[in-house]
């Protein structure tokens, strides 16, 4: 099997940059279908039109239902059509870039993602998580290429509420950890191949920026401003994670994030915030040294990343709860099966109340 790194074609991060998407848009088509939410659009929609406006290119909002699911792409597939748009643009979060990139493909047209928040590392791959209507993990959808363009404005992501971009290191914070799987095991990641020195080194490099940068980033942004850490972290949310995880692998962690779907406790929590008990749920499984146990939980207290099941707001916890996650995310099609050993539902379901243990232990 070959090594095999991919990204997007392009990455722009710098205050001001949604003001110049009509320029970057214009290498791409003529017509753009812009996938915003309705409040998105009230906070900057008319920037976003006048930047279209300036540029000499049309283009046409349209509203995001809130899910990515397959009713939902087909929908904004027909309305591409019937506006007679040749590219794609998704502004806002990470279920908004995965539908975007989905229409896109089916479409066979351009896409461009401007994240207004740095919440997960969904921007810069070839890859939409499909959920069903409900809002339950349903499948993978592997694309054909990664996206065009991604443009990450600071200006807009640090007014951003913080536990946004807090929840984008929980997701980064998975990133070394499964990758460090994958290669163990000689998996093949997500872009078709095994890892490369370079995606591995970038993995790294996304755990190491969190682990110097992210408490000094929180504080930063609590305070409502862009510091070099705040810039650094979210490289690493975004682009360092993004391509390490995809030229890398998935492994423990959004197993245990697709697991905790299947319980409606859990789907007013945020992607990152899940994936990062997921990484804890990963450490606990390979039995991981104490002290590099205690180091990734003190990072999630002191950012303020969730170490416990009722910190994901599973406040009557079950041993009936407990197996479910543990099965779902066992799935024959999951990446728990990544682990360089073999997992099953019980091992995983021991590992999510030790990982529970551990973070309690800390924090109470």
């Amino acid at each position: 099997m070959a090594n095999i790194l991919i990204s997007p074609g392009k990455y722009v991060q710098g205050a001001g940059e949604l003001k110049k998407l009509g320029t970057y848009a214009a290498a791409y088509g003529k017509k753009a279908l812009v996938i915003i939410s309705a409040g998105g659009r009230k906070r900057s929609g008319t920037l976003v039109e006048q930047s279209f406006a300036e540029a000499g290119l049309a283009m046409e909002f349209a509203a995001f239902n809130g899910e990515c699911s397959k009713t939902e792409i087909a929908r904004l597939q027909g309305v591409m059509k019937e506006l007679g748009c040749d590219m794609v643009v998704g502004i806002g979060g990470g279920k908004i870039f995965d539908t975007a990139k989905a229409v896109a493909y089916y479409e066979k047209a351009p896409v461009l993602i401007c994240p207004t928040i740095a919440s997960t590392d969904a921007p810069c791959s070839a890859l939409s998580v499909i959920y069903t209507d409900d809002g339950v993990f349903e499948e993978y959808l592997f694309l054909p290429a990664n996206p065009n363009l991604v443009l990450m404005d600071t200006d807009i992501i640090t007014a951003s509420p913080t536990r946004l971009t807090v929840a984008g290191m929980g997701d980064a914070l998975a990133t070394y950890f499964e990758a460090r799987a994958c290669v163990t095991k000689g998996a093949g990641t997500c872009a078709g191949g095994l890892a490369t020195s370079a995606a591995y080194a970038l993995a790294k490099l996304c755990f190491d920026t969190l682990m110097e940068e992210g408490v000094k980033a929180k504080i930063a942004l609590d305070a409502g401003c862009c510091t070099k850490a705040v810039e650094k972290v979210i490289e690493a949310n975004t682009l360092l994670s993004g391509i390490g995880f995809e030229s890398c692998g998935l492994a423990g962690a959004h197993a245990i994030h697709n697991g905790l779907t299947v319980l409606p406790e859990c789907h007013h929590m945020y992607h990152g915030e899940k994936v990062a008990f997921g990484t804890l749920t990963q450490l606990a499984l390979e039995n991981v040294p104490a002290e590099e146990l205690e180091e990734i939980i003190g990072f999630c207290v002191e950012v303020g990343l969730p170490v416990t099941l009722k910190g994901l707001g599973i406040t009557e916890v079950t041993d009936e709860k407990i197996m479910a996650v543990a099965e779902a995310a066992c799935a024959p099609s999951d990446t728990l099966h990544n682990m360089p050993f073999e997992v099953t539902p019980e091992t995983v379901a021991a590992a999510i109340k030790a990982a529970d243990a551990y973070g309690r232990y800390f924090t109470e």
